[in-house]
């Protein structure tokens, strides 16, 4: 197989971890003699050091033409002045709205050598946790007018939040779809007492769910759900819900499951049908945690978020499912081995650098 890959190492830690995930991807194309063609692209706060602008014509035109896209992490504290439209996280929402990138896909699981850094008890953990938000990413808050204006007198700010019947059809199915090829269970969140958007989410959730009649759907208050996902995490198989919840609750799953430094996400556009492996998904693929500049070219990063992206792309764009289980093999047995970067530290077990992960997770590739 021959596939071009953007790779956009982006900001603060994703420099390293990029890094890894390619040197992943490389061990992959020689073990199953894929040729994989990368293309480097400058997009966030080094584009802006670079060009002054964050999203670059040739980086957003080579992220078009490729085949999927990889993705380190964008943003800093050095570009916080920045005019809003030219902030580094500006460039992820115009790749996504270009892109057409409207379906969010996060895992939430925890792996069994790292339940002693979750968070919560061992009483709660003990049914696992594995569950899957899926977050519509296009539409909502984040991409409705903004603005500020003075009324009698006094400065008001105003962000609109809307969903066309199209939008909310189309993520639903995509929730619907991987529910049928898990444990057949969908919770939409919504906050359908206080919000018109919220009330017609619901209604067109209710009419999409007629046409898979094996799947159980209930729906529930985003307040509840976040309150949920801390108390009874194993109720949940795939969380439903739209672009500013969907940010706010995977961020939450992602620290009950012990870490943002290893879990992966998709960004996905073209989907027909994701129940056939033969429907082409392009996407984006990134680790769910930031920049983190205060660590940055320090070699403490943890790669393994960034390297099961690239199996997740290898899965779902490309329908490598052999190549990708090997890559998440590789992470399950270097995490039973003891290795551990600083993130996932805990007592009698070996503290390696990001580069050292990486390696390591290379040799247990077979």
């Amino acid at each position: 197989m021959k596939k071009n890959i953007a790779l956009i190492p982006g900001d603060g830690i994703g420099v390293e971890i990029m890094v890894q995930a390619r040197n992943v991807l490389e061990r992959i194309s020689t073990l199953y003699n894929h040729h994989f063609y990368f293309d480097e692209l400058l997009v966030g706060g080094c584009a802006i050091d670079a060009y002054g602008d964050c999203l670059p014509k040739r980086s957003l035109e080579s992220c078009k033409n490729s085949d999927s896209i990889l993705l380190g992490a964008v943003g800093g504290p050095k570009w916080d002045n920045q005019p809003h439209h030219n902030r580094p996280e500006h460039a992820l929402l115009t790749l996504r709205k270009e892109l057409g990138l409207f379906a969010n896909i996060r895992p939430a699981k925890l792996f069994d050598e790292l339940k002693d850094s979750s968070p919560l008890k061992n009483s709660i953990l003990q049914n696992g946790v594995d569950f899957i938000v899926v977050r519509e990413l296009v539409g909502g808050l984040y991409f409705g007018e903004h603005k500020i204006e003075e009324v009698d007198g006094e400065r008001i700010g105003f962000d609109v939040m809307s969903y066309s019947v199209s939008q909310i059809e189309a993520i639903a199915r995509v929730a619907f779809d991987i529910a049928s090829l898990r444990r057949k269970n969908v919770v939409s969140v919504d906050k359908a007492n206080v919000l018109s958007s919220s009330k017609l989410w619901r209604e067109i959730v209710e009419y999409v769910s007629r046409d898979y009649k094996d799947i159980a759907l209930t729906h529930m208050y985003v307040d509840n759900a976040a309150m949920q996902i801390c108390r009874n995490p194993s109720q949940f198989d795939v969380i439903l819900t739209e672009n500013m919840f969907g940010d706010i609750l995977s961020d939450e799953s992602s620290v009950i499951a012990g870490t943002l430094g290893v879990l992966p996400s998709a960004s996905l556009s073209n989907i027909k049908d994701l129940c056939k492996e033969s429907n082409h998904k392009f996407g984006m693929y990134e680790p769910i945690h930031g920049s983190a500049p205060d660590i940055a070219m320090q070699d403490k990063a943890n790669p393994i978020g960034m390297i099961l992206s690239a199996a997740m792309m290898l899965e779902l764009s490309f329908g490598l499912k052999n190549e990708a289980l090997a890559i998440q093999n590789a992470v399950y047995n270097t995490l039973s081995q003891g290795y551990r970067t600083g993130d996932i530290m805990s007592e009698g077990k070996k503290l390696i650098g990001c580069k050292e992960m990486g390696e390591i997770i290379c040799k247990n590739l077979v």
